[in-house]
């Protein structure tokens, strides 16, 4: 094979957004003096609105910049597949230095999905980019009213691979956000919290390609929160949540911050399907396939590990956001002692009973007028 046929190695792909005002531009202004971040791409809408020109080093062709810490900066200028594969075309043509990694930052007011669908199934793109994790900023001040208010904040939070919390030096008091602390974990169990101050390293390398390496932290990836009144906060497995005080801090204050989240997020439920026995790789794909076509729009997130029946040695790793399946990702072994099937979901304004049905019918747990059952979910 020659060098001209090798397929070039992907390059991590980090998505980051927040809400309006929610800090994106102060990150990205700290986070480029980062050594960790030398030859990185930061891709933004609007290059007037961001402001980083304090590094800026000299002005190139076509929009893009180069600036003191080795990064380029570049906008969208008609489309995200455009500006992507314009950089390609020049990074391969030697007619900008090589970069290691790209960083898009979305609009205050963009939904994940639109750009994540890209990322993950255009053809190429795909096959040049791996998608290394979702940021999202979420402001300790303004953030309640937002999600509130917004459904694209909410959409942010539930497409996160890790949480950034700026801003709680504003807030007078730990108790004071505790209760968006605890909705936080309602709208994403098991992400990870960080401040503002979390280095590059925290923040990058948070997505499934990295997570394979490092299994003890599946765990916590997987923990599902015991969501106040919903009906099945003793249902199933709770024994084995993994450290949800890990980062969410959120003890404190429980009838207060539980009262809050279920006013005002009472559509979105969080729930996990279990499976003892190992399950075929077809029957994973038809239930995911006909669980997207029926509902397609309310299911904001899915993630879990499967025993197929294939290889029960080494589980499946799966990750959907909004409709959008990741690659699936086979791990080399098991994070822990536990090998059942795990699916997390998260969804909006459906039924938990009728997506257990339908798990139960494709696993064969129900007989007689299950199948029929199933065309109506």
């Amino acid at each position: 094979m020659t060098s001209q046929q090798i397929r070039p190695e992907p390059l991590p792909l980090t998505l980051l957004t927040g809400f309006l005002g929610a800090g994106k531009t102060t990150l990205l202004n700290r986070l480029l003096k980062d050594p960790a971040l030398a030859q990185t791409v930061v891709i933004v809408n609007e290059f007037g609105e961001v402001g980083l020109d304090h590094v800026l080093m000299q002005g190139l062709e076509d929009g893009m910049i180069l600036l003191e810490s080795g990064c380029l900066c570049c906008t969208i200028r008609d489309d995200l597949i455009v500006t992507l594969e314009d950089l390609l075309r020049r990074r391969d043509n030697g007619r900008i230095s090589p970069f290691s990694r790209v960083v898009i930052e979305t609009t205050g007011l963009a939904d994940p999905a639109p750009i994540l669908n890209v990322l993950i199934n255009h053809p190429y793109l795909a096959m040049r980019f791996r998608l290394d994790g979702v940021v999202t900023l979420v402001d300790a001040v303004n953030a309640m009213a937002t999600l509130d208010a917004h459904e694209e904040a909410r959409k942010q939070v539930v497409a996160a691979d890790r949480l950034v919390l700026t801003k709680a030096d504003l807030v007078s008091s730990f108790a004071e956000i505790a209760p968006l602390r605890q909705r936080l974990a309602w709208l994403n169990p098991g992400v990870a919290l960080l401040g503002p101050e979390a280095a590059a390293r925290s923040l990058f390398g948070a997505g499934l390609y990295d997570l394979a390496q490092r299994p003890a932290e599946i765990g916590q990836w997987l923990a599902r929160e015991t969501l106040p009144g919903g009906g099945h906060e003793h249902r199933g497995h709770n024994h084995h949540h993994h450290g949800h005080d890990h980062g969410h801090g959120d003890h404190h204050d429980h009838g207060h911050a539980h009262h809050d989240v279920n006013r005002h997020d009472a559509s979105i439920r969080a729930f996990a399907l279990t499976a003892d026995a190992p399950i075929q790789q077809a029957t994973v794909d038809l239930f995911w396939t006909l669980l997207r076509s029926v509902h397609g729009p309310k299911l904001l997130r899915m993630k879990g590990l499967v025993q197929v029946a294939e290889h029960p040695d080494r589980p499946l790793l799966l990750h959907a956001v909004q409709q959008i399946l990741h690659p699936p990702v086979i791990l080399d072994a098991w994070p822990d002692a536990d090998r059942r099937s795990r699916l997390v979901l998260i969804v909006k304004d459906i039924d938990e009973a009728v997506v257990q049905r339908l798990w139960a019918a494709f696993l064969g747990q129900v007989q007689g007028g299950a199948a029929r059952e199933t065309a109506t979910v």
